[in-house]
């Protein structure tokens, strides 16, 4: 646990020093669920079912933009050989970075979606909703997003093949995380939503370390 939390505290205390990555996905979030109001029109009720689908997929987008970059400068300095030859595991140090970039990208736009989403005139109980799926939903982009970077690392082109690897894998939790929001909207209850989440969040936490720390050694090796 102390090479856990040793690669977690260094990703985000490094993160801090360059700012502009954390703010721009922060923005970038910001920006889309603020012009989709303007596109759309004043109706309340358009809003109000547009709303789960324009914030997931704000969320989506942003949770992307800083993957090309979890493991680039790792690679880059010889800094990734070292974990490999860590006594901790490669897998361990995998999963610390992988929560340092949820922190990162995930935890603030989790804050920001109940006040963005007050704009679309979402009830109190949508909002809590839509605050617990993305809570639940976040983590599941950043793991699945790692296995994307870990496949590509090295290779041109990078973030244009992360797209392309992750944006299939990605579907299912936009359905589910807007799907829960739409649901308690129309009073049907959003548990059943969030249970498949949560499953998918436990199944991508227990695969994911793994995927991404072997295609890491691929990566190495070539």
């Amino acid at each position: 646990m102390s090479g856990f939390t040793a690669v977690v505290k260094r990703d985000v205390t490094l993160a801090m020093r360059r700012k502009t990555e954390v703010i721009t996905a922060i923005f970038f979030f910001v920006v889309v669920a603020a012009l989709f109001p303007l596109g759309i029109g004043p109706e309340m009720t358009t809003l109000r079912l547009v709303a789960p689908g324009i914030l997931w997929v704000g969320a989506l987008l942003a949770s992307m933009l800083s993957l090309g970059r979890l493991f680039a400068a790792d690679y880059a300095d010889g800094t990734l050989e070292q974990m490999a030859l860590a006594p901790t595991g490669l897998t361990v140090l995998v999963a610390a970075k992988v929560v340092a970039h949820w922190l990162l990208s995930g935890l603030p736009l989790v804050v920001l979606a109940p006040v963005l989403g007050m704009q679309f005139n979402l009830p109190a109980d949508a909002l809590w909703i839509l605050t617990l799926s993305l809570l639940i939903g976040t983590p599941v982009l950043s793991l699945i997003g790692a296995i994307g970077a870990a496949l590509t690392l090295g290779v041109r082109g990078g973030d244009v093949l992360i797209a392309l690897l992750v944006l299939p894998l990605y579907v299912p939790t936009l359905i589910f995380g807007a799907g829960a929001v739409q649901a308690e909207i129309s009073g049907l209850g959003a548990s059943a939503h969030l249970s498949i989440l949560m499953a998918m969040a436990l199944i991508a936490a227990v695969l994911s370390p793994w995927a991404s720390a072997a295609a890491l050694r691929l990566a190495l090796e070539s």
